[in-house]
């Protein structure tokens, strides 16, 4: 899951301030605080290794946040962040959600796309990420 998030995020990590750069790729102690304290999917190539990442976590009895999406850039365009998104919809309806949201950073312009294209809309609330302007963006659950 390490070497996914390193080599999805890898490309941006000039772009990024060190702070933000090291809290999105994750360490070790970063990632059992992540699997502790959030519900960690991952999708799994042909070899049983990870190609693709996302995290959640209810904020709210309704509502879910999402965070950490990666997928490695070999898997780009297979279906992977799909896959992984719905099933992050799927569990959180489950639970009662009526709203998802998730927060990106400026040079996500691709992840962005994917977003708005799978229903999330900028909600308009921008917050700093280590420095970084961070957008949330939401989704309706129906």
């Amino acid at each position: 899951m390490l070497e996914c998030l390193r080599s999805a995020f890898a490309p941006y990590e000039d772009r990024y301030t060190r702070a933000a750069y090291q809290d999105t790729v994750l360490d070790a102690p970063g990632l059992e605080r992540r699997l502790t304290e959030m519900t960690v999917l991952v999708a799994t190539g042909p070899d049983g290794g990870v190609v693709g990442t996302v995290s959640y976590q209810l904020v709210k009895p309704d509502e879910a946040h999402v965070r950490g999406m990666a997928v490695l850039p070999a898997w780009h365009g297979h279906g992977v962040a799909r896959i992984l998104l719905d099933t992050v919809e799927a569990e959180a309806r489950a639970t009662g959600c009526v709203r998802l949201t998730l927060d990106t950073t400026e040079p996500l312009r691709r992840a962005v796309r994917f977003y708005e294209r799978n229903g999330f809309r900028a909600s308009g609330r921008v917050t700093d990420f280590f420095g970084m302007r961070l957008f949330e963006y939401v989704k309706p659950l129906h």
